[in-house]
């Protein structure tokens, strides 16, 4: 930490769902307020810049709707009626509560939290310590990348990918299913200085992004059919012999097959499905094939649709086919987190289940989930829900079911938070959080391979207390007395890494420290795959009765299928949002202005839409009103939901998760968010 006469700096981290996990210096003026929060100018991959959001933190701590104190139900669910009463007595009636549930069956207790913040110790480790004790259903948490995430281990052994630093040395660069300005700001940087150096960047989307703007070319394939572009690019690798055949011999598995599966795939097949020119497929082939080095920047929304997983697969075959791995600024990358040993096991002691089995429950089905009644093969009805570092009234899938679930009188809800969002409106007890700059926190990060300690820079506003300092109080209250309920937050940041492997010290002393890693990680192979090599045929899925190769597999919800329902529909993050994070910050919320649905003009005019009117947009889920942009950002017959709006700041009080299902991904069990036919009139 620095100082001036008039302030000190603090270090920290940004602890918000984004693969660039920035470094911040906090501003505190010497009445102990935070006057201003900037990037570290030290940490190379933050470089002393911040996205819009974050540079904007101070107004969301001291946001005038901030919660301050605990509140407790007073009207109905869902009316968002309380009355403010004493951490005592919220901690006591809570605990009183899940006792009598637990009583019955733990397992009719649910926790409920995903990425609200990222951080190791305020996300699950006293959480999951206390949910483990108590025997409380296990969660499933799929909303985001579980899709994608299950695809690379079982490709290459891991969430693993090349060191993103690399991509400023790259001569071609595909940034397939990813808006980059918007959600990964300093990669973009680096593609801009690779740019610059006449490296060539095509942004693969179905969207006109702002990232597309930027790149050299666009391909605006039909969603879903992602797998079917990859397939097309090996066909063309393969015939054309644009492959490196010594690194697919010493460092692949299952070549033949894939090969066999590929030749399947011409590129007329692939743009009659994708929707794009013959020649777009065979002119991106020609560069992969030829261009070195060439690297992949891939990102989650292609992943959110039914064969998201199979598409993830076959994209991250593509860098072995062509030997990109023997180069730094070859290869690909989706995610880096594999490569962080966080010992998750002791922060978040499973070991307290006490060889209790109990069910797991899938995140992106809590609107089915909690309309279900008990049954042998579902287990006990949830009765009680405990929200934290997440909205699911806003974010999940198929919200009607989701309100519905959540408004029922005899279900238990606490939810602990920053703000009364959706979810918190129908809570029967909501507890403050501190946000990130009230408390300690260790980070790691999926898009580069910096761990980054967060100081606590104030004091925690009003009555706010940590997520760690309330799961040790109701730990307390209920009657848990091990040991490790007693550790304090700087003993679990200590615990989440091997001191042999993360330097601690360096953490308290700059922040920031990176892993020991090769430069080019498997420039000689050496995937953590069981067998070392970048498996094309996954065993463990054939194991399961799956295709052990990736395929193309269509939508649950095709183009053509549904006559009523004639319009693809993504729902890709506002530019100034994330997830539901920020929308309730007024300069923030200011500058999106209001829901948006872009579509084509060609779709718009036989409708009547103009730009500026408002719309529905709905199908047999449900349906939803905002404001309609008739935009070239649309591709011809899919229309962009830009979400995620709060419901309660919508035209009529929904959002764009009204019309999405919970149909389930190919792997991972992820959600189909982009998988989704609609219909859009005038409203």
């Amino acid at each position: 930490m620095t100082s001036t006469a008039t302030t000190r700096d603090v270090r920290g981290a940004c602890p918000h769902d984004c693969p660039d996990t920035c470094a911040l210096i906090t501003q505190v003026d010497p009445q102990g307020v935070a006057v201003r929060v900037m990037g570290n100018p030290d940490h190379r991959h933050t470089d002393g810049a911040l996205c819009t959001k974050v540079s904007r933190y101070t107004e969301r701590t001291y946001h005038p709707q901030r919660l301050l104190t605990p509140l407790r139900r007073s009207g109905p669910k869902g009316s968002g009626q309380f009355e403010p009463v004493g951490w005592d007595e919220a901690l006591d009636e809570i605990a009183q509560r899940l006792r009598a549930i637990a009583a019955r069956d733990p397992q009719a207790v649910l926790p409920y939290s995903y990425a609200g913040t990222m951080g190791l110790v305020q996300g699950e480790a006293m959480a999951g310590r206390f949910f483990h004790r108590l025997g409380a259903s296990l969660l499933d948490r799929t909303i985001c990348a579980s899709a994608g995430g299950e695809a690379l281990v079982q490709t290459l052994g891991s969430k693993v990918g090349m060191k993103v630093e690399h991509f400023a040395q790259a001569k071609l660069i595909l940034i397939w299913g990813s808006n980059s300005i918007a959600s990964n700001l300093h990669f973009w940087r680096l593609a801009q200085q690779a740019k610059r150096d006449g490296a060539r960047l095509v942004c693969i989307d179905p969207r006109r992004t702002e990232t597309a703007d930027k790149c050299h070319e666009h391909i605006a394939l039909r969603p879903g059919t992602d797998a079917a572009l990859a397939f097309a690019l090996m066909h063309q690798l393969i015939t054309h012999d644009w492959l490196d055949h010594d690194y697919i011999e010493r460092h692949t598995q299952g070549w033949e097959g894939l090969r066999e599966r590929a030749l399947q795939w011409p590129p007329e097949r692939a743009a009659e499905i994708c929707g794009v020119p013959v020649q777009q497929i065979a002119d991106l082939a020609r560069a992969y094939g030829t261009t070195k080095p060439a690297a992949i920047r891939l990102n989650y929304g292609m992943q959110r649709v039914r064969g998201g997983g199979n598409a993830v697969r076959a994209i991250a075959c593509l860098p072995a086919l062509v030997g990109a791995w023997r180069e730094p600024a070859g290869g690909m990358l989706l995610s880096a987190s594999g490569f962080f040993p966080v010992q998750r096991a002791a922060l978040q002691r499973p070991d307290l289940l006490a060889g209790r089995r109990t069910r797991t429950l899938n995140m992106s089905t809590i609107g089915n989930d909690l309309l279900r009644e008990s049954s042998p093969g579902f287990g006990p009805k949830v009765e009680a829900v405990i929200v934290y570092n997440s909205n699911p009234v806003a974010v999940a899938p198929e919200s009607a079911k989701v309100v519905q679930g959540f408004a029922r009188e005899d279900l238990f809800t606490v939810v602990l938070e920053h703000f009364q969002t959706d979810t918190a409106d129908h809570a029967d007890v909501i507890l403050p959080a501190t946000t990130q700059l009230e408390h300690w926190d260790i980070h790691t990060s999926y898009g580069h391979t910096d761990v980054l300690l967060n100081r606590p820079a104030i004091a925690p506003v009003g009555l706010a207390r940590s997520n760690t300092d309330i799961f040790r109080a109701l730990a307390a209250r209920m009657g848990f007395d091990e040991a490790c309920f007693a550790d304090d937050d700087l003993a679990l940041c200590r615990t989440a890494f091997d001191p042999q492997v993360v330097d601690f010290q360096q953490l308290l002393e700059q922040g920031f420290t990176t892993l020991n890693l090769p430069e080019a990680p498997f420039a000689q192979g050496g995937f953590p795959t069981a067998s070392g090599r970048c498996e094309f045929f996954s065993e463990r899925l054939a194991a399961r009765g799956q295709d052990g190769l990736p395929d193309h597999l269509p939508n649950f919800e095709t183009v053509g299928s549904s006559p009523r329902f004639p319009l693809a529909m993504i729902s890709p993050p506002a530019r100034n949002f994330l997830n539901s994070s920020f929308v309730n910050v007024s300069s923030l919320r200011d500058i999106e202005g209001e829901p948006v649905l872009e579509i084509h003009a060609e779709d718009a005019a036989p409708r009547g839409i103009q730009s500026g009117q408002m719309v529905r947009v709905f199908n047999d889920r449900g349906e939803y009103r905002c404001k309609a942009s008739v935009s070239k950002r649309a591709r011809l017959g899919v229309v962009n939901g830009l979400g995620i709006w709060w419901r309660k700041l919508g035209p009529d009080g929904t959002n764009v998760n009204e019309v999405t299902s919970q149909h389930l991904t190919d792997m991972g069990g992820g959600p189909v968010f982009y998988d989704c036919l609609v219909e859009v009139a005038p409203a």
